[in-house]
């Protein structure tokens, strides 16, 4: 018999890139727990990768994700281990301190969309169709449709989609601040992988410092955040990077980033 198809193809699309992409059309790509371990420990090894600069995460041109695995869902239990390992798995995704790149086409629901909640940066087809509709299926998000959207949406925007279940498009999914840019039907894919090669050219240690500062916006309180911010910024000044892109900078070339 030949090998199964691989859940998830990596390639390298351009220099500095690791492109994700899932490949489970006969499930629409649900999101099985053994591909959720695949997925953290693909960006687990770009994370310690030196010419890694940026991660992309594709679907196909129809379904990004549409949801779970309903047969692992089915066998779940409520004594099941809240530190189980799909939710390792989802921390492991999280915890990915490089730029993050999402391409989003077609279907994205349930877990599929928590999976884009993971992304820093999501482009999506102007009609993808985004949801959550765990609540149909007597159940709720586990994975951050509940922590995380509310912080992108807005409270009301959040217990419309989750209440509900109804899905956005990716035109209202942008109005809402949901995702960060839009594309045409079918270019999704193409303009986020255009931004990956953006994010790829800046520096890369000065990308993982700004993400992380980022990250702690609503976690600190501003004055908190402030001197963070401040302490990262004079880290910052002491790297070759720093150096490198004054250099550049002043004599008119392109920065030939060392990631140090």
């Amino acid at each position: 018999m030949p090998d199964a198809a691989p859940a998830i193809i990596v390639d390298r699309p351009g220099p500095g890139i690791m492109r994700l992409r899932l490949n489970r059309p006969e499930r629409k790509n649900a999101l099985a727990t053994p591909v959720l371990q695949e997925l953290a420990s693909a960006l687990a090894g770009a994370d310690e990768a030196e010419d890694i600069r940026v991660a992309l995460l594709v679907g196909s041109e129809s379904v990004f994700a549409a949801g779970a695995d309903i047969g692992e869902l089915a066998a779940s239990g409520p004594d099941d281990s809240v530190e189980s390992p799909r939710f390792l798995a989802w921390q492991a995704i999280r915890a990915f301190s490089k730029p993050l790149v999402a391409g989003v086409e077609g279907w994205c629901l349930g877990a599929g969309a928590e999976l884009m909640l993971c992304a820093d940066i999501v482009v999506a087809a102007r009609n993808a169709r985004i949801g959550l509709p765990e609540t149909g299926l007597g159940i709720m998000p586990g994975a951050g449709g509940t922590a995380i959207l509310p912080r992108r949406t807005g409270l009301p925007r959040a217990m419309d989609m989750v209440l509900t279940g109804e899905p956005v498009t990716g035109e209202t999914a942008w109005s809402i601040g949901l995702i960060a840019r839009l594309a045409d039907a079918g270019q999704a894919g193409q303009a986020a992988l255009a931004l990956a090669k953006t994010l790829s050219n800046r520096a890369p240690v000065a990308l993982r410092a700004a993400k992380a500062s980022l990250r702690l916006a609503g976690q600190l309180a501003e004055h908190e955040h402030l001197l963070h911010e401040r302490r990262a910024f004079l880290r910052l000044l002491g790297t070759a990077d720093k150096t490198e892109g004054i250099s550049a900078f002043l004599e008119k070339r392109t920065p030939d980033w060392s990631g140090a």
